[in-house]
């Protein structure tokens, strides 16, 4: 009888109802009627579900013990855990990139708005004040507005060449009405294009205000396009790498987390937070665009702060028509000495003869068209919005500065990933059974994550097209930190660093104090070509533009090509 207490101590973990341990788990897996209930519901077929538990040693993910699936429902839930583990992580993105494109959107259209807006003010003002002078040369003012929008919207000619060529026409159409004596040939003419397109500072036809047009026009457009071309990319990057491209170690982890329960007959038990956090950070840690996405959002708002301020677009198109304005009063005012450079320059044409002499202008109309209120400015429909724009834009990327470090803990927020964490300390998920989840949870570091007990991670993470939006997102934020300096990269060539200086075009933060501005390197003299009544720049072998925005400055491609390098090469 001494051997009956031994005996019954022996057998007691065996009983099912009885005892702790493996003994009340097998207790909650002895049924799938749950599992039955919810995956039919969900549109599986009853008829690949096993009513009771059976030997699972077919399944490829779950453990291979007693389970209520079937291989098809293995390979189902595998496919549809998956699908829910990436809508969550492009949920999560949805506010980054809805911020991003609404962002984008607003404030291209307002640069357009007050581009047509500038546009629409300089023809209303100068019809008032020129009249039919200025109705007769309406292509010539159009065209300018024309050839800043092609920048503006696809990097076309320089804004170089084109505030260049616009003043050079300007002179070729005007100079003739100074001078109704006489009679300009198309060669005569063609000098006083050149003489236009000189880079000699000493001939200012039209004083200061080419210059200061330029300053101010030029850096205000390469500041907005390279911030509209920087929301553009950081959209399109945040959004691809959102669709996370899931290994399959990936994918049989995420079954493990999220779909074995289901196998094990326990579908309502909510997987461990700490399980959920390792395989999170071991899908998503090397696909985020981290730390390159720090220094995008400061680039970003960096830019946002100049277009609104030393930068701002809006002064600049409501400068366009008073400059040109102030430009052809100093010629009216200067024309003596204007006319004797030209002269000097081209040689005095002839004069018209008596019965050929074309009839001078209406002294009160010439008259009127030198003298436009310079000071008289429309304020375009967009004006006061941009800082109101940009405050909205630093609160919002305030929220996501974090968002790629804390991706994973907002997926095990969701309570299809795992228990919430006031329940932590309750009995959960943890990959093989009911209990407690004990394996260590692993930072986001990729040292770290070497050590993942969930995910397979791979020293030479990350891959190849996260490699590459990160480079992209680089590729952007040189850009933008370049036009907050007045630089534009893709309009820098080596003909014009050709002293290895690397400043390109430059301009300085000056033009509104009024001081002397640091303008871009001196243009060689290039004389123009003429065809249809319109210039034809010849740009001595070298391009400076393209049909695409893909340029670069030869120094910054050798950083992206070493950055490249860096990243793309063997780890």
């Amino acid at each position: 009888m001494s051997a009956l207490p031994t005996l019954l101590l022996l057998l007691l973990p065996l009983y099912p109802g009885l005892g702790p341990g493996t003994g009340s788990e097998a207790k909650v897996t002895r049924s799938c009627t749950e599992t039955r209930q919810i995956l039919g519901a969900r549109g599986y077929s009853l008829s690949l579900l096993p009513p009771a538990l059976i030997s699972g040693e077919h399944l490829r993910v779950c453990p291979q013990e007693y389970t209520c699936c079937s291989s098809e429902i293995e390979e189902r839930l595998t496919w549809d855990t998956e699908t829910t583990f990436r809508g969550l992580v492009e949920e999560s993105g949805s506010f980054l990139v809805h911020t991003l494109a609404t962002r984008h959107r607003t404030f291209d259209e307002v640069f357009r708005e007050m581009l047509s807006s500038a546009e629409h003010s300089l023809a209303l003002l100068f019809h008032r004040s020129y009249g039919r002078l200025y109705s007769q040369h309406t292509p010539l003012f159009s065209g300018l507005f024309s050839r800043l929008r092609d920048y503006y919207e696809k990097s076309g000619e320089g804004l170089d060449d084109a505030l260049v060529d616009f003043w050079a026409q300007v002179l070729e159409k005007m100079f003739p009405l100074l001078h109704p004596q006489y009679i300009f040939s198309p060669e005569y003419l063609f000098c006083l294009t050149r003489l236009a397109s000189s880079a000699d500072d000493s001939l200012k036809f039209f004083g200061d205000s080419p210059r200061r047009l330029r300053l101010q026009i030029t850096r205000a457009m390469v500041a907005a396009r390279a911030f509209i071309q920087g929301l553009e990319t950081g959209r399109n990057v945040v959004s691809e790498t959102l669709k996370v491209p899931m290994s399959d170690g990936c994918r049989r982890a995420v079954m493990r987390l999220t779909g074995c329960p289901f196998c094990r007959g326990v579908p309502l038990l909510p997987p461990c937070r700490g399980f959920c956090l390792n395989v999170a950070h071991g899908c998503l840690s090397s696909q985020g665009l981290d730390p390159d996405w720090g220094a995008y959002l400061d680039g970003l708002l960096l830019l946002a702060e100049k277009i609104q301020g030393p930068f701002s677009f809006e002064l600049a198109a409501q400068a366009i028509g008073v400059k040109i304005s102030e430009g052809l009063m100093y010629l009216q005012e200067n024309s003596v000495g204007v006319s004797t450079q030209v002269f000097q320059e081209c040689g005095v044409p002839p004069k018209a003869m008596t019965r050929t002499r074309r009839a001078p202008a209406p002294v009160e109309e010439a008259g009127r068209f030198w003298m436009a209120g310079a000071e008289e400015e429309l304020p375009t429909t967009a004006a006061g919005m941009l800082p109101r724009m940009v405050w909205e834009l630093r609160e919002r990327l305030g929220r996501v500065r974090g968002f790629w470090a804390g991706l994973p803990l907002t997926v095990c927020g969701d309570p299809r990933m795992a228990m919430d964490i006031a329940q932590e300390a309750a009995p959960c998920w943890t990959g093989t059974g009911w209990g407690r989840y004990l394996l260590p949870v692993v930072g986001a570091s990729l040292t770290e994550q070497l050590n993942n007990p969930e995910v397979r991670v791979e020293a030479s993470n990350p891959d190849l097209q996260t490699r590459m939006r990160r480079l992209q997102l680089r590729s952007a934020t040189i850009r933008m930190r370049a036009a907050a300096l007045g630089r534009d990269l893709e309009l820098e060539d080596w003909d014009e660093d050709a002293s290895g200086s690397g400043e390109g075009q430059h301009y300085a933060d000056d033009w509104m104090a009024g001081a002397v501005a640091v303008g871009p390197p001196a243009r060689p003299p290039r004389p123009p070509g003429r065809k249809g009544g319109f210039i034809i720049r010849q740009n001595q072998g070298r391009s400076r533009t393209g049909g695409t925005s893909v340029g670069f400055h030869t120094q910054p491609i050798l950083i992206l090509f070493l950055s490249a390098l860096a990243l793309l090469g063997p780890r």
